[in-house]
């Protein structure tokens, strides 16, 4: 069964997005605001599409050009509105769907800053059985329609706009002997007496890099459960089951040529956070992550922040490098990237992103970053395998990768430096 959902959203133009809004924020501030609320939408759909492949996400566009909306959004598939008044264009959308072979449609707007993804899978599941789902606003109209087939009658003869979209629809529906479905009344941000309705969002994307982590990526992924956040896992070309553990636990999958640095990159291009962590597949997050992280951000001197290091073994003497690691991390400033680096999508576009040469990404990035500002340790600490430590021994491992530090500064090549580590 294919299944699609459309956004309906406005392009954040000065004087043309949230008009009725422009009395109490003003052009500039509306249009700020069509923007905020877009981009939630955005995150919102993107978290619950991973949840459901099977699902295609679409942006039904209202200006600027397809370039503009995919430079602003990223990698998202947009579709011009058609002509006429909303009817025609919510008409046209499911006719669209419909014959591009879709069985159940769903649409929603930018406008209501509460909708999460579990509004969405009612709204699907409820199509099993109605003909029409309506998610009803609590001004008189819907923050939400959905159909399995298309039913032009349902739009026409509205007065849109006004507070008796819901009832008028619904009536519709009655006469053609539609079976409706409706979800839980939620409110749509379009009058100043809204506002109240809206704190900016943070959007968090967890980024995974992979490379053969069957063994490790269930209780990675475990770990962030069912948090607030969008999760994509960037597999280097994983031979065994990685993949399909991923697409099993319901992350996005996004395949990339093998280094770490540019797995990290290419991540970071298709995710829809405006807050980027980066973390290895070998490494669980603590408890309730997604907060240590806002509010390790929060102070303006902060450009970045990592979490505290575990070492998943009883060996008494990782403890000791535990230590290490916290001293250089809080007094140095230099996490590295086993601790789950984090920062703004804008701070991560700034500094061009990871390096993608054969190894050191983290270490070169942190220390562009350290030019910029401070970078936090949040209070908190992730727990990492143990398997390089146990693989080489916990001396021989430290001794190299201080010697490989040492001599990266003193200007032997990054493909020298990979062969002596390997």
């Amino acid at each position: 069964m294919s299944q699609r959902l459309i956004l309906f959203s406005r392009y954040p133009e000065p004087g043309r997005s949230k008009t009725r809004l422009i009395p109490a924020l003003g052009p500039e501030g509306a249009a700020d605001l069509q923007r905020q609320l877009t981009e939630w939408t955005v995150f919102t759909a993107h978290r619950w599409q991973a949840r459901s492949p099977q699902t295609e996400v679409l942006i039904a566009t209202s200006g600027g050009t397809s370039e503009a909306w995919q430079q602003w959004l990223g990698a998202v598939e947009v579709q011009p509105q058609a002509e006429g008044d909303l009817g025609d264009r919510l008409h046209q959308a499911f006719q669209a769907a419909w014959q591009a072979g879709c069985d159940r449609t769903v649409i929603i707007g930018s406008d209501c800053p509460q909708i999460e993804p579990h509004h969405l899978d009612e709204a699907f599941a409820a199509l099993q059985q109605a003909d029409v789902v309506i998610g009803p606003a609590s001004d008189g109209g819907y923050w939400l329609i959905g159909l399995s087939q298309p039913q032009p009658q349902l739009f026409q003869n509205i007065d849109w706009g006004s507070d008796r979209v819901l009832v008028q629809t619904l009536e519709a529906a009655q006469v053609a002997d539609l079976q409706v479905a409706q979800l839980e009344s939620l409110s749509d941000l379009d009058r100043p007496e809204d506002l109240n309705l809206w704190q900016p969002q943070p959007q968090l994307s967890v980024i995974i890099t992979t490379l053969n982590e069957a063994a490790n990526l269930p209780q990675t992924l475990a770990s962030i459960g069912d948090a607030p956040v969008e999760t994509l896992v960037v597999d280097g070309g994983s031979q065994d089951a990685t993949v399909a553990i991923t697409q099993a636990w319901g992350a996005k999958v996004i395949h990339s040529p093998a280094g770490r640095g540019r797995q990290f990159n290419q991540g970071a291009a298709a995710a829809h956070g405006n807050i980027l962590l980066f973390l290895h597949g070998d490494t669980r997050l603590p408890p309730r992550f997604w907060e240590h992280v806002l509010q390790t951000l929060q102070p303006p001197q902060v450009v970045a922040g990592a979490f505290q290091l575990q070492i998943d073994s009883p060996d008494w003497r990782l403890r000791w490098i535990e230590r290490g690691v916290r001293w250089r991390s809080h007094w140095l400033q230099q996490p590295y990237g086993d601790q789950a680096l984090f920062l703004s999508r804008d701070r991560w576009r700034a500094i061009g992103g990871f390096s993608t040469g054969p190894l050191l990404e983290d270490y070169r990035f942190v220390r562009q970053l350290r030019r910029q500002g401070t970078i936090a340790i949040a209070p908190a600490a992730v727990m990492t395998s143990a398997r390089r430590w146990q693989r080489r021994g916990v001396l021989q491992t430290t001794l190299l990768n201080q010697l490989i530090l040492l001599a990266h500064h003193c200007g032997v090549s990054d493909q020298q430096l990979a062969r002596w580590y390997r």
